[in-house]
């Protein structure tokens, strides 16, 4: 059998190396894993990761977007059926999780199934045995559970939309993936490792396209980095610059007043990634506050942020200060 090929995860933020960490520690446990993030996050990568780093990884691993099978064939593409269990079965099928046994099998859409099917997965997962469409006898089957959901499941349970006893299956080990306008200082490195993976040769980025990347809150995450990417090294030149992005992209609002703040930093013609960052990222939580009157809730509302997060960057960059008394003030 071929060695699995690795899994690199390319990153600079400190939630999702402390991910990769959790996962490294769990490389020989079965659990059952729930990745929850916003479209586009990366939550795939996550699930290969995740297999081909455990004892498993020399197994089956197979993987199901839950969401592009239609709702009358799941539960045969998943536990497979018997001939003439319905009018096309003419003969019969391993379901997904025979295909996978011994291996480990990712759901993602999970907040997608619909209730009977939930009923269904929660027993395979509870008696590790399923029954094929039509069929009599159990079959036994050994695989390694992770599911992804793009919602909180929570919540669905609430509005009767998901069973909390099947969550409680899945939700053994939660990783939780920040979206990308919560971790800018991956923007850089994702972007350069995607444009020069694409690239017929190695493109520089100059620092103006750099922080207009970075300043855009990327709602389709990863996988809207990763196609800019693949459409800027078509048409850039040996450096991408500003003139390569789409219009969405390098029409941000305040932008001039930002380039010309990290020009500070900026020296011989030259800075690095983390200094673009750094500079732009300071500048972003000082124009945030200054437009929200130093209201810090809705700055990092302004910026996409959660509140934690927005006052974790200002500690950051001692933009927060603790006043005598104990409480947390902007330094203004």
């Amino acid at each position: 059998m071929d060695t699995p090929k690795p899994v690199t995860i390319v990153t600079h933020n400190r939630h999702i190396r402390e991910i990769i960490s959790l996962i490294d520690r769990i490389t020989h446990s079965d659990s059952s894993v729930l990745l929850v993030g916003e479209t586009g996050v990366g939550k795939e990568i996550f699930a290969d990761y995740i297999h081909k780093t455990s004892h498993r990884k020399d197994k089956p691993f197979v993987k199901v977007s839950l969401s592009a099978l239609p709702p009358e064939l799941l539960e045969s593409e998943l536990f497979g059926h018997e001939k003439g269990a319905f009018t096309s079965a003419h003969s019969e099928k391993k379901g997904l999780f025979e295909i996978a046994n011994s291996g480990s099998i990712f759901l993602d859409d999970i907040d997608d199934v619909p209730m009977p099917i939930q009923s269904k997965l929660l027993r395979v997962l509870e008696s590790k045995e399923l029954m094929r469409v039509g069929g009599t006898q159990s079959i036994p089957v050994n695989v390694r559970l992770i599911t992804a959901s793009k919602v909180d499941l929570k919540i669905m349970i609430e509005k009767n939309l998901f069973r909390s006893d099947l969550f409680y299956r899945i939700n053994v080990v939660p990783l939780d993936i920040p979206p990308l306008r919560e971790r800018k200082d991956d923007i850089p490195v994702l972007f350069e490792y995607f444009v020069n993976r694409y690239a017929s040769e190695k493109l520089k980025i100059s620092v103006s396209a750099m922080q207009s990347l970075i300043s855009y809150s990327w709602p389709g995450n990863i996988r809207e980095l990763r196609n800019v990417a693949q459409r800027v090294s078509l048409f850039a030149d040996k450096e991408v610059k500003i003139k390569d992005l789409p219009v969405e992209v390098r029409q941000i609002k305040g932008l001039d007043s930002l380039l010309k703040a990290c020009d500070r930093c900026f020296i011989e013609g030259t800075m690095s990634f983390d200094q673009v960052v750094n500079c732009l990222e300071m500048n972003l939580l000082n124009q945030a506050l200054t437009e929200s009157k130093f209201n810090q809730s809705q700055a990092a509302k302004k910026l996409g942020l959660s509140l934690s997060t927005f006052r974790d960057k200002l500690k950051k960059y001692k933009l927060l200060t603790t006043s005598q008394n104990g409480s947390a003030e902007i330094r203004k």
